[in-house]
């Protein structure tokens, strides 16, 4: 059959890696694929001497390639939301399949654009999206479909990992490490999307839609960054036995879906807790296959263009397929997604740690447990740091049996209201994943 010819938009550390393994691997691809898959227009700002292009088509404008009639494929790697959605509406509109890794294009304007390409028989592929090179999306839409799941939860995004890890492992501050990620490469110079969790909840809607079958909504996502973290936060935990984890929790309740992205404290013991530096790590829960645990690189150039070109080459293997029987975008067939309630964030269920700093004299403590069981809260243990004492005030550790977030924020606004309480109470949620 004749090679399939692909247009790749933007040439930067993906585009780069990708087109890079399309030519180093072209012959194992083509076997695995059916056909071979040939790149023959390439859109950049800027030359990129250092890629081996000759013969190919170059342009610096992406909707040439959109537009070309000798592109069956449109590989998305530009990133941002205004002119990628623009691009891979365009190509939809003139027939090609699609292939991105724009987490923040999917989480925000994932719908509009399925709904686009179900109209015209195409197919939009994503996997590189989630997680860099772990084929996550794929292990859920397809291996464990037989699964109703019951939560999803995720180390996905590596710049908090690394700052977090380094601060367990070394006492290092969040400022300092925060410098070193940018140094090297890990954080953006801006680094609000990586340390405030927005490009963990994009992610995460990713996920939450896949694994529950609902449409993608990314503005009820709870994202709570860990900008506020102190290396005493994250030593205490450890002398309870848990770690600080930045993670993407998707639930299904009763009530509805939980969507939260904050810092975590996990049991040190669990496989998780041990995710370290730039690495990813998704546990996802099924009733029938329990949990799994699926763990890689989430980020660079090759393990990402792996996760591309895995896509590229399940869209050429369906190009010759019905398309009516295609594997459905978010993995539910469209007009069976649930309308199950995104919860609020105060109505989500977890234990929590709680760091108090108290005035060192009788009847605070007792003053504390009252707040707390006025309001339905359980203590499950307390530590008290009186050789840190500074100012005549003492740090107070909690770690609660799991309850409604609205019972700790009145428990918060009264501890803080409390005349032996000095300064915010330090909130971090606890989960136990089995």
């Amino acid at each position: 059959m004749n090679p399939v010819k692909v247009g790749i938009c933007g040439l930067g550390t993906v585009g780069g890696g990708t087109f890079n393994v399309l030519q180093r691997n072209a012959e194992e691809i083509a076997r695995r694929a059916g056909r071979g898959i040939e790149v023959a227009q390439i859109a950049m700002r800027t030359p990129k001497p250092q890629f081996q292009t000759t013969g190919i088509a170059i342009t610096n404008d992406v909707f040439e390639v959109a537009t070309n009639p000798e592109i069956d494929i449109v590989i998305e790697l530009m990133g941002g939301y205004t002119v990628a959605r623009e691009l891979v509406l365009k190509a939809i509109e003139n027939g090609k399949h699609v292939v991105t890794a724009n987490k923040a294009l999917i989480a925000v304007h994932g719908n509009e654009i399925f709904a686009k390409a179900r109209e015209k028989g195409v197919i939009v592929a994503f996997e590189a999206a989630v997680a860099g090179g772990i084929p996550v999306i794929k292990a859920i839409r397809e291996g464990l479909s037989a699964n109703r799941i019951n939560w999803v939860a995720g180390i996905i995004n590596g710049t908090g990992n690394f700052i977090l890890t380094e601060m367990r492992e070394k006492g290092r501050t969040f400022e300092d490490v925060l410098v070193e990620a940018q140094a090297l490469g890990y954080a953006e110079a801006d680094p609000t999307f990586d340390v405030e969790g927005i490009d963990a909840a994009h992610k995460l809607t990713i996920l939450a839609s896949i694994a529950f079958g609902i449409p993608l909504q990314f503005d009820k996502a709870y994202t709570e960054g860990i900008t506020k973290l102190t290396t005493a936060d994250v030593n205490y935990a450890e002398a309870l036995g848990y770690r600080i984890k930045h993670l993407g929790v998707a639930r299904s309740t009763a009530a509805g879906i939980e969507l939260r992205v904050h810092p975590t404290l996990i049991p040190a013991d669990r496989l998780i807790a041990n995710v370290n530096g730039v690495m990813n790590a998704v546990m996802v829960n099924g009733d029938a296959a329990g949990s799994t645990l699926f763990y890689g690189a989430g980020a660079g150039m090759e393990p990402t263009a792996s996760s591309v070109i895995a896509d590229l080459v399940d869209v050429v293997r369906a190009m010759t397929s019905d398309p009516e029987n295609r594997v459905p975008h978010l993995a539910f067939q469209p007009d069976s997604l649930s309308a199950h309630p995104i919860l609020p964030i105060e109505a989500c269920e977890s234990a929590y740690y709680l760091r108090i700093q108290a005035k060192d004299h009788p009847g605070v403590l007792a003053q504390v447990a009252s707040i707390l069981s006025e309001r339905g809260i359980n203590i499950e243990s307390i530590m008290q740091k009186e050789v840190e004492e500074h100012d005549g005030l003492v740090p107070m550790i909690l770690l609660t049996h799991r309850v409604v977030e609205q019972r700790i924020n009145d428990a918060i606004a009264a501890l803080e209201a409390l005349a032996g309480v000095n300064g915010p109470v330090v909130r971090i949620r606890v989960e136990h994943l089995n």
